[in-house]
């Protein structure tokens, strides 16, 4: 695995730098707001949506620069997607990768703002690449039918045991479709053709199931030290995940079923997709 995380790495560090300048850009930003907002954001992390926006550029015979930022939009929505579910309101918890959670150290209420600002400015940086149909493709990827949509029938679903069809609806919208719109955001940026973009969109949702089945299997088998929250916390708010309805072993079996679902769509890219079938390996491979 030690390529595809240096794929990450490379990534991670060319987005943060990107992120790292347009906030220096946001001189008028109240200390007390961007505190938090840095906190969260640069709190480490995979990169994993940045890295498939960058690398699916690539992949279609782009460059990544005018991919950047389209990947520091997608991160941005998916950090403050985190601030916002940690909330009593939501999973109430008190860590995140190993540390307090914003509203632990901010407050509930710019721990909300933190969270809002990010959402708003993620979609000024996505203008920056000129083209709408890109902010129009996170629009999508974050709201009613995606993200957002995703959180609401979780909400909704507490009480309530899912069936496995369900649940993987609840997760197409919550995780996948982050997932799926940073693949074909950056396929679109790179100038992708019809051809490629349904090959890497089908990708993209693949990918993105097993990257859930993955975290639900790390929520029961994870150290706790990896996981940076203790392990099984997620239980206490989800009772149906893919280990409690199928098993452990039945919920590996699904998730390598994705994975290579996804390296068959790539059949088309030829060589040069070697990197992105790592790197589907890699979401069910992964510790944390």
């Amino acid at each position: 695995m030690n390529g595809i995380e240096d794929f990450l790495l490379e990534k991670a560090r060319k987005t943060e730098q990107a992120l790292e300048g347009y906030f220096a850009s946001w001189n008028g930003a109240p200390a007390e707001l961007a505190e938090p907002m840095r906190y969260s954001l640069f709190a480490g992390g995979k990169r994993l949506r940045p890295g498939l926006v960058l690398g699916a550029a690539m992949l279609v015979g782009g460059d990544d620069e005018s991919a950047l930022p389209a990947a520091c939009a997608m991160e941005m929505i998916h950090t403050y997607s985190l601030i916002h579910d940690d909330l009593p309101s939501m999973d109430d918890d008190d860590l995140r990768r190993g540390r307090p959670t914003c509203h632990k150290a901010y407050g509930e209420a710019m721990a909300i703002l933190a969270g809002d600002a990010l959402l708003t400015m993620a979609f000024d940086v996505a203008a920056q690449t000129g083209d709408a149909a890109i902010v129009r493709e996170i629009a999508h990827a974050a709201g009613v039918e995606g993200m957002v949509g995703g959180q609401v029938i979780d909400l909704m679903s507490e009480d309530k045991p899912l069936t496995v069809d369900a649940l993987r609806r609840l997760h197409s919208y919550k995780t996948g479709a982050l997932i799926r719109g940073s693949v074909r955001c950056g396929a679109m940026l790179g100038g992708a053709n019809a051809e490629q973009l349904a090959a890497l969109t089908a990708y993209g949702e693949r990918i993105g199931l097993a990257f859930q089945i993955a975290d639900d299997i790390l929520n029961v088998t994870g150290a706790e030290a990896d996981m940076g929250k203790p392990v099984g916390s997620d239980e206490a708010h989800h009772k149906s995940t893919y280990p409690a309805l199928l098993g452990l072993e039945e919920a590996r079996r699904l998730a390598g079923e994705q994975v290579a679902s996804a390296i068959v769509a790539l059949d088309g890219f030829g060589a040069e997709g070697e990197t992105f079938r790592d790197l589907a390996r890699y979401v069910v491979e992964r510790r944390k």
